[in-house]
């Protein structure tokens, strides 16, 4: 999944390394002794792959929307990040015994439904896609990686980076605002769309997954409290606001 985060709109979580307690302070070797985090992370890991794998065929078809052999380049370089994040995801699976197609599986449709449903009509869409509509959820994981055992936190972050996604759409979609302002007016409704979608899929994700539904609400590592759960989805939604703010658009 492409992440169009930079310092400045990333959303803040309240995590620290002085901070971190219980699975959090411990690596995978300690952590998986426990058969219920081991099976949420095997979920997570999954649900990641398969987003990056779908990032990558996305974005090589929003390929052949862009408007000049430049961009093109430009579209296809990120989508190859995309696919080396995959790979990692992929080995780091297979590594801990796990076969990748079969944890990939049960995030399929959620994924592919949320990709059917928000087909983007033109360039631009596609752009207002990868940089708001990828980094809700590139948020969303980013806030439970804090509470993940450190190898697999680690992993998390690396393949959630930047792709280079960010200042790229930012500079296309204002230069196309300044050339026409009412593609602003058409764009920002579709970044509304592209949010609430995110974050339905976020949940569809999660509700799903037994595994992973345990872990967050505190049962299994050191999961979310409900109070939590507001304040983590008000730090996603300043996030996206930040963001809009940044391609030009009312949030």
């Amino acid at each position: 999944m492409t992440s169009s985060d930079s310092p400045d709109n990333a959303a803040e979580t309240p995590e620290t390394p002085a901070a971190r307690t219980g699975v959090a302070a411990m690596d995978w070797a300690a952590a998986s002794a426990d058969p219920q985090y081991r099976a949420a992370v095997v979920d997570l890991l999954g649900a990641l792959a398969y987003g990056e794998l779908a990032a990558f065929e996305r974005l090589a078809e929003d390929a052949k929307l862009a408007p000049t052999m430049a961009d093109k380049a430009e579209l296809a370089k990120m989508a190859s990040a995309e696919f080396h994040h995959f790979e990692r995801l992929r080995d780091r699976l297979a590594e801990i015994g796990e076969e990748p197609a079969q944890a990939m599986e049960p995030f399929v449709a959620a994924y592919d439904g949320f990709h059917k449903q928000t087909a983007p009509s033109d360039w631009l869409e596609g752009l207002v896609k990868a940089y708001v509509g990828d980094s809700i959820a590139s948020d969303f994981y980013r806030e439970v990686a804090a509470r993940l055992d450190s190898d697999t936190r680690a992993l998390v972050l690396a393949v959630l980076d930047d792709t280079g996604h960010g200042g790229f759409a930012v500079e296309k979609v204002r230069a196309a605002i300044d050339a026409d302002p009412r593609v602003g007016g058409r764009l920002a409704l579709w970044a509304r769309r592209l949010m609430g979608e995110a974050l339905s899929q976020s949940q569809r994700v999660v509700a799903d997954r037994d595994a992973l539904s345990t872990m967050l609400v505190g049962g299994v590592a050191d999961g979310f409290d409900l109070a939590e759960v507001g304040r983590m989805f008000s730090r996603i939604t300043e996030a996206h606001t930040k963001r809009m703010a940044a391609l030009g658009l009312a949030a």
